[in-house]
Order: C-alpha cells, then sequence, then structure tokens
C-alpha cells in the first residue's frame, strides 16, 4: 500500500480508528460490516479461524496491537479490491472532497443522468414538494447532525461534487426542520433533497413550503439506512 492515494489513506483512517478507539473490537465490527465482509471471509484472507475475528470485535482477545490491525485492515482492502474497489472507490471520493466519512457517507457522480422518479420509486421516497426537476445526476449521503454541526457553509456547498443538480440525503432525520434551515445559508441549493429516517406524517410543518421558497424538489423515506446505502452507491 505504498504511496498517498485514496487506499492507503482508507487504510491509515480505518487503522487509527481501530487503534485509538475506546473499544477497538467494536470499531473494527463498524468497518468490516461496512465492507459488507463477513468474519468467515475475514478469517480466510488471514488464515486465522474466524473465532478469533469473532474475540477481537467481543473483546474476548486482547486488543489487537499494531501490526495485527495492520494485517485485519489489509485484509479488508484485499477483499475489496477483488470484489472490484467498490468501498475503496467510494471512500476515495469522500476523503478526496475533503470530509470525514462520519460526514459524508457516499458522494458520487452518475455516468448519465437518470430520472428523479426511478430514485424516488426505488428508495420508496414520497415527494412532498416539487421543483420540476425530473432528472439528477448524482448524490451526496450525508449525516445531517454531524453536517450541521460540523461543516460551515462553504464545506456545505463542497458537499455538491461537480453539479448542484444531485439529490443531498440527510440521514437521521427527526422533524426536517434542522437540515432545511441550514440549507438556507447555502446558495445555491441542491436540486432535490430527501430527508432519511422520517415519516411525512412527522415532516416539520414548514418544510414543503420552505423546499419551494428555495427551488428544490423535496422527498421523505423510511427505509433501512444500509438498503439505501446499498441502493445508491450502486448507481453509476
Amino acid at each position: 500500500m505504498s504511496g498517498r492515494g485514496p487506499k492507503r489513506e482508507l487504510a491509515e483512517k480505518i487503522a487509527g480508528e481501530i487503534t485509538l478507539s475506546d473499544d477497538p473490537g467494536a470499531t473494527l465490527r463498524k468497518w468490516r460490516t461496512d465492507f459488507d465482509i463477513s468474519q468467515t471471509d475475514l478469517a480466510a484472507e488471514l488464515d486465522v479461524s474466524s473465532s478469533v475475528i469473532s474475540d477481537y470485535e467481543s473483546g474476548r482477545r486482547e486488543s489487537p496491537g499494531i501490526g495485527v490491525v495492520g494485517r485485519l485492515v489489509s485484509g479488508l482492502l484485499a477483499i475489496d479490491e477483488r470484489r472490484g474497489g467498490e468501498r475503496i472507490r467510494q471512500y476515495g471520493r469522500v476523503l478526496s472532497a475533503g470530509f470525514e466519512s462520519d460526514v459524508v457517507y457516499d458522494l458520487r457522480e452518475y455516468a448519465t443522468s437518470i430520472p428523479l422518479a426511478r430514485l424516488y420509486d426505488d428508495l420508496e421516497a414520497t415527494e412532498v414538494a416539487s421543483s420540476g426537476t425530473d432528472r439528477v445526476s448524482g448524490h451526496t449521503v450525508i449525516d445531517s447532525i454531524e453536517a450541521i454541526t460540523r461543516l460551515s457553509s462553504e464545506e456545505f456547498f463542497r458537499l455538491y461534487g461537480q453539479s448542484t443538480n444531485r439529490v443531498l440525503v440527510f440521514t437521521g432525520v427527526t422533524r426536517g426542520e434542522s437540515p432545511l434551515v441550514a440549507l438556507r445559508v447555502v446558495n445555491p441549493t441542491p436540486n432535490a433533497v430527501i430527508l432519511h429516517g422520517i415519516e411525512e406524517a412527522d415532516l416539520w410543518d414548514h418544510a414543503a413550503d420552505l423546499a419551494r421558497i428555495d427551488g428544490y424538489s423535496l422527498a421523505v423515506t423510511n427505509t433501512p439506512l444500509d438498503d439505501m446505502l446499498e441502493y445508491l452507491v450502486s448507481l453509476e
């Protein structure tokens, strides 16, 4: 893993998080599941029994030293590369845009624009305000609380990647007031916004009106986060 490309940066990030974590096993488990790699597959890659991985993750085995952490991280990345390197590319896009992966889950440009209605259908999203946008050319998925509390207005604008003709997905939403008010300080706004984790009935009363005033389509979805991300990261 020589050089300073996305793979190297991601490896250092994962290793650093595991090593410095108060619960290294839980942090290892987080990254392993995020890469969609089973304990069995990781164990086979490292030529150890699956109980070794289980023991590290549960805390039954002493916290791994830096050498073991390095092997674990290399194993995760090697498996992902054999599968096509999708997770490495995903985190590479986020890291190269200057964001942490706990703020931005995915930032992607599509090879061709796709119908917004198709995106809504596939995510079981309900549109509550329309701007007339019928196609989008990318998406950005963010943790709403982390983004609102940690990003400046300039950094918010960088969430748009190459174009504002995209869907900005806020996850972990309870009413929708905070993310939509936060968008008011950003100019321009994205063409579409999806609030994730909320039903239409629980949406802030003024959300649809604010979306119409600021000129973006607005939808809500309660699709499980992992399912939503799995679908979105498959889009090209």
